[in-house]
């Protein structure tokens, strides 16, 4: 037998009359039915929960702490059951998302609408994580999708949280005819000559990021357009103008080439944002698994994310011509 909510309320009511009798008639049982209950009990438990004397049932040391569990439980499971009818009968709840330039936002919203009809998500395209910080901060948006560096964690007031959604490398978006088009993965000192798009300041890190990769592998880009408007600069980057950083969730369009960068000198995570005292607990619960998950599909849907992943966690070939298995999410 396993421990019930009934149990415990047959423990809790024993405690709370001081006897056997007083807790079978309020929780509707005879008094032998209770009697036979509490030692089933206690027998499930292992030791006693409460001694008799001259002033009816008082509780062990060990039953002390029984019961006080118990009526943690008991709350815990009542707070549950009036979650799910305040959420039957809970009035529309809006989310103001603030979100930086990501292909993952259409296949988040069309998540959220379909799971959480009840949850109306107006969004707002900004470019800068640090603006975006500036937005909740006042609060002008509620939550937002932005993004940090590794070496650089993001900074904000207490009066905001944030939660990881992934951390992903950096990869570079060339022209189909570019001559280093061929190769898995681009060095980045391989596109020193080069046309750099980059886009511009995001208050968090980026581009001194890109720049600082830039001089490890031994150059600085020459001449640079500012530009982040993807479908324009996936066109000119077709059309041969130039090349630039991407996240590996863009789909390429014809003309384009999306490659990792060797020895992926560059990383960003993707981070969800929010006001502590704006947002429910179980909207940011409900937007960090689609996050998480729409993320996870944009990957899988990526041919050149999915090459990578197998070049760069590759299980070693033993000298004896077995094969080790690869452990653990990438």
């Amino acid at each position: 037998m396993e421990l019930e909510l009934r149990h415990l309320r047959v423990l809790c009511a024993i405690a709370d009359l001081g006897g056997v009798g007083r807790a079978a008639a309020a929780l509707g049982y005879t008094q032998p039915a209770m009697s036979t209950q509490l030692r089933r009990i206690e027998g499930m438990l292992g030791e006693g929960v409460f001694t008799r004397s001259s002033t009816g049932m008082e509780l062990t040391h060990y039953g002390a702490q029984v019961v006080g569990q118990a009526r943690e439980i008991i709350m815990l499971a009542g707070n549950l059951t009036r979650l799910r009818h305040s959420r039957t009968s809970a009035p529309t709840r809006r989310l103001r998302l603030g979100a930086i330039n990501t292909p993952v936002v259409p296949v988040l919203l069309d998540s959220l609408r379909d799971s959480f009809p009840d949850l109306l998500v107006s969004v707002s395209s900004v470019y800068a994580t640090g603006e975006l910080l500036s937005l909740l901060e006042t609060g002008e948006l509620d939550a937002g999708l932005g993004c940090d560096y590794p070496g650089l964690p993001i900074q904000h007031s207490p009066k905001l949280d944030h939660r990881a959604i992934r951390t992903v490398p950096v990869f570079v978006a060339t022209p189909t005819t570019h001559p280093l088009g061929h190769r898995f993965e681009i060095p980045l000192e391989g596109l020193s000559e080069d046309t750099w798009f980059v886009s511009s300041d995001d208050r968090v890190g980026w581009p001194g990021a890109f720049y600082a990769a830039c001089r490890a592998a031994g150059f600085m880009p020459a001449v640079t357009h500012e530009f982040h408007v993807l479908d324009q600069l996936q066109s000119m980057i077709a059309k041969g103008l130039g090349v630039a950083a991407v996240q590996p969730t863009v789909c390429p369009v014809d003309g384009v080439l999306i490659k990792p960068l060797a020895g992926d000198p560059l990383w960003q995570r993707h981070l969800l944002l929010w006001r502590r005292d704006l947002v429910d607990a179980w909207v940011v619960e409900a937007v960090h698994h689609h996050s998480v998950r729409t993320h996870c599909q944009l990957l899988a849907q990526a041919p050149h994310f999915q090459k990578w992943v197998a070049r760069t966690y590759a299980p070693p070939r033993p000298s004896d011509g077995t094969r080790k298995t690869l452990h653990g999410p990438v």
